[in-house]
């Protein structure tokens, strides 16, 4: 009997079957599996973006102009498909819009007076921004030189302009070598360059605590005058724009008659200083507010679900104009439909057990063609997700096309801009997704610092990259059909639109799986 167990017990071990064998077993780490995102992605397809294009781009509707029917009907399409994804939102329950307030101002007239001699609406003055009624009189203005707040330089170091109507000439100073003292170089920069310019100088007035800006620009004057002065006459509202909850700045463009009546010397002097002036001015404020929403949902992160990947698109177009529909497929429709699929394609893998890591918000924005007003929103006034914790924006505007001025290189290309500027991991795992999957050609022409175009500044990707947010702007470049009531899902490029939809999918999965988080490395200039 002794012999018999003895036996038995050796065969167990000897076959590997013994209790303490199969316990050792059990401890042994299983290989963890890794998910192969071309399955995924290949729910992506050029069927499912014409079809989706071919409805969210069609007359039905009407342009999409914000705050307008068409916009309307535009978010209740995107909350319903995403709801049958069943993708929630992160405002929770059935709210997928976030609200943006906007107003719709009138061109204001201003009746101004300098030591009694009266001025000109359209002939010495436009009304830019006027966000109520006022009266303003006073004897003493600060002139501020160019009106300039930089690290490199500042008109406002040596005065205080607290509650005071500040003077401003535009452009800005130079070095003995011809430089911009500001940055080094002879490049235009954020205070010389157009609207930047305008936007940025009313900005530091705003800081210093002024009450008021008189912006002398006798180049842009003789621009926009005439554009006000139709507006004016036709009754017809100015630009959108969000609603402040703070009064706003008044601020007015002048001409050269009227800034050598304010300050003889201004052409000639730079220094900041008070100028004992009569001036009288009354402005009466005319708006109209609207509500526009941003369309959002998300899927949680299952491991870092606190750090955040935006991936974005605007849901806007240009509306009606003169009876003509501005359908805008590939501008934003190519956009908002390649989120649409990628979202799809992230669902499947969340079912599958292959969740993002990340947390990715789908974020849809309005009013881009008003001026980027729903990703300002988002990133100045109600972020749902802390900005300190996005760790990147993938934003997606026009790549339904091909730019007919590139004439270099093959059909199948994507431009992509902004994905070196503050990360260089960001912009190597672009590369190495795209060397891995799609093999499109990564075309840098508008990356440029110096492209006139100023792309890098003019989508919703901006918005994050000003406040050091990694960003990539894809984007097929214009054609005949931009802004025009052309632009219909007919003439998009499908299989096209399907290989570039499916590289932000392969660089957003890469983003939101990896081990760590990208680095930034370099900083915004703002």
């Amino acid at each position: 009997m002794k012999k018999l167990l003895i036996f038995s017990c050796t065969a167990l071990l000897i076959l590997g079957c013994g209790s303490s064998t199969k316990n050792k077993t059990n401890t042994l780490p299983e290989k963890a599996v890794v998910a192969d995102p071309t399955e995924y992605a290949s729910t992506i397809t050029s069927e499912e973006l014409k079809t989706m294009l071919y409805t969210y781009a069609s007359d039905e509707f009407e342009g999409r102009n914000t705050g307008e029917k068409g916009q309307k009907m535009a978010v209740e399409y995107l909350k319903e498909k995403y709801k049958e994804m069943g993708i929630s939102t992160p405002l929770g329950g059935d709210d997928y819009f976030q609200e943006v307030p906007l107003e719709k101002q009138q061109v204001s007239e201003a009746q101004l007076t300098v030591n009694g001699v009266k001025y000109e609406n359209f002939k010495n003055q436009i009304v830019l921004d006027a966000s109520k009624s006022i009266t303003i009189s006073t004897d003493q203005i600060i002139y501020v030189g160019y009106g300039i707040d930089d690290e490199h330089y500042s008109d406002y170091n040596t005065i205080d302009v607290t509650n005071k109507i500040v003077l401003a000439k535009a452009g800005e100073p130079k070095d003995k070598q011809g430089n911009f003292i500001t940055s080094g170089t002879t490049e235009k920069t954020k205070w010389t360059n157009g609207r930047q310019s305008l936007a940025s100088k009313k900005e530091a007035a705003i800081k210093n605590g002024a009450k008021g800006i008189l912006y002398f620009d006798n180049e842009s004057f003789a621009r926009y005058a005439p554009y006000y002065k139709r507006q004016a006459q036709s009754g017809s509202t100015g630009r959108l724009k969000l609603k402040s909850n703070e009064d706003n700045i008044l601020m007015l463009m002048i001409n050269d008659e009227l800034a050598k009546a304010l300050y003889p010397s201004i052409l000639e002097d730079s220094s900041a200083k008070q100028i004992k002036t009569e001036l009288n001015i009354e402005v009466e404020n005319k708006t109209e507010s609207i509500m526009s929403e941003n369309v959002v949902a998300y899927i949680k992160g299952s491991e870092q679900p606190d750090e955040i990947l935006v991936i974005s698109a605007h849901l806007d177009h240009e509306g009606i104009k003169d009876g003509k529909i501005y359908n805008g497929a590939d501008d934003d429709g190519s956009g908002t439909v390649a989120i649409l699929e990628i979202a799809q394609a992230f669902k499947a893998a969340e079912k599958a057990g292959h969740g993002p890591k990340r947390t990715i918000l789908f974020l849809h924005v309005t009013g881009e063609e008003k001026g980027l007003l729903g990703s300002k929103h988002y990133a100045d006034n109600d972020p749902i997700f802390a900005l300190e914790k996005t760790v990147a924006n993938l934003n997606i505007d026009m790549i339904g096309r091909t730019d007919p001025k590139r004439t270099i290189g093959t059909r199948n290309y994507i431009y992509l801009i902004g994905s070196d500027k503050l990360s260089t991991d960001l912009h190597n795992i672009s590369e190495e997704i795209n060397t891995k999957y799609t093999q499109l050609e990564l075309d840098y022409k508008f990356n440029d610092d110096n492209d006139p175009n100023r792309f890098y500044y003019r989508s919703d990707h901006y918005n994050f990259a000003k406040n050091n947010i990694p960003v990539i702007f894809y984007f097929n470049g214009t054609h005949d059909d931009y802004h025009q009531p052309s632009d219909t899902p007919d003439k998009i490029e499908y299989d096209l639109l399907e290989t570039r939809s499916r590289l932000i999918f392969y660089t957003a999965w890469e983003v939101a799986n990896r081990a760590e988080r990208l680095v930034v490395d370099k900083v915004s200039n703002k």
